[in-house]
């Protein structure tokens, strides 16, 4: 018969494993989340060669961060992933190290210090066009989220806090504005090759 004692003391989680430095927890978070942290940046864009590096950061900071003791709420570990992958996502495009893959309007791109001076004319039409058609969004948190984001390189917690959302749901907002953006860069890209 087992102590009441020893019966109710819970097993270490995952965090508390990786924390205490047991290689084989380490395995077993890359097992048990490489599936879904490789939907998550398929899911934002990401290209195949992005995803495969996107995927190795991922794995890289958690570890990092979980040694640390950075995750706060070992139940978090799930969302705390997911979030990761996305903020990592985010920040690659955002940096302009590509547009998503199926992306046409490279919100992302328009400004790089390495163009030539063609280029730089090109990319001044393009940044012309970008906003033009930014303008043309009928939800003003779209607009600004955007702007601020892509275009005036502003940090994503101070876009946050002024608009009272969470890293979660910024992504999430982000996310809706990009396709939104998507949706009238597509549709004024066919009216301009027509015309």
């Amino acid at each position: 018969m087992t102590s009441p004692t020893a019966s109710n003391q819970a097993s270490p989680s995952l965090a508390d494993r990786i924390r205490a430095g047991e290689a084989a927890a380490e395995r077993e978070l890359v097992e048990r989340y490489s599936r879904g942290v490789r939907v998550i940046l398929r899911h934002a864009g990401a290209s195949a060669s992005a995803v495969d590096d996107l995927h190795q950061e991922t794995f890289r900071i958690a570890l990092e961060k979980i040694r640390r003791g950075e995750l706060r709420d070992s139940a978090g570990l799930s969302g705390f992933m997911a979030s990761l992958a996305r903020n990592l996502a985010t920040d690659h495009f955002r940096r302009g190290r590509g547009p998503p893959s199926n992306d046409p309007a490279p919100l992302e791109t328009v400004y790089s210090s390495e163009l030539g001076a063609l280029d730089r004319i090109v990319a001044g039409e393009q940044a012309r066009y970008v906003r033009q058609v930014l303008e043309e969004l009928r939800i003003e948190r779209d607009r600004e989220i955007l702007r601020r984001f892509y275009l005036s390189s502003e940090a994503k917690e101070k876009i946050c806090e002024d608009w009272g959302l969470s890293s979660l749901q910024f992504n999430r907002v982000l996310y809706r504005a990009r396709e939104r953006y998507r949706e009238l860069y597509e549709k004024a890209s066919s009216r301009r090759d027509m015309s």
